[in-house]
């Protein structure tokens, strides 16, 4: 498994950010696994976690997918399917993959799962940093 550093104030893995939901990933090779039980602070309806953070959960294991493949890289385009509502207090299973590699373009695909199957899925394009959003990202990171 490859070390990858987080944002620490980022939303969702930042151990800093206050309000965040600080959900630790592993990554081996291009595919990413985290797993979260949402609390009522993120309800979108009664007993429904929001389908922004629905969202944001997909986002993430997409890019640290990307990260594993030893790319630093940002969100270009994220396609959403909503499955069934993911519930308040039940465990979900994040996945992400890297499907294709073109010049500077990084395919994805992204699940969230409940014991009772798929509750969303994702596919997403990643623009690979280069130059000074590579150095940005590095300095974010702590690792340039």
């Amino acid at each position: 498994m490859n070390e990858i550093r987080d944002y620490p104030n980022c939303f969702v893995c930042g151990e800093k950010n206050e309000i965040g939901l600080k959900i630790k990933f592993t990554t081996a090779d291009g595919t990413a696994h985290a797993e979260y039980t949402p609390t009522r602070s993120f309800e979108g309806y009664k007993d429904v976690l929001h389908g922004g953070i629905v969202s944001a959960l997909l986002d993430e294991v997409m890019i640290y997918a990307v990260f594993s493949g030893g790319n630093l890289a940002v969100t270009s385009q994220m396609e959403v399917n909503f499955r069934k509502p993911a519930k308040i207090g039940e465990q979900l299973r994040l996945e992400g993959r890297v499907k294709n590699v073109r010049g500077k373009l990084i395919f994805t695909e992204g699940s969230i799962v409940n014991r009772s199957g798929v509750v969303a899925t994702a596919k997403g394009k990643y623009y690979k940093a280069e130059g000074s959003l590579k150095k940005r990202i590095e300095q974010n990171l702590g690792t340039g």
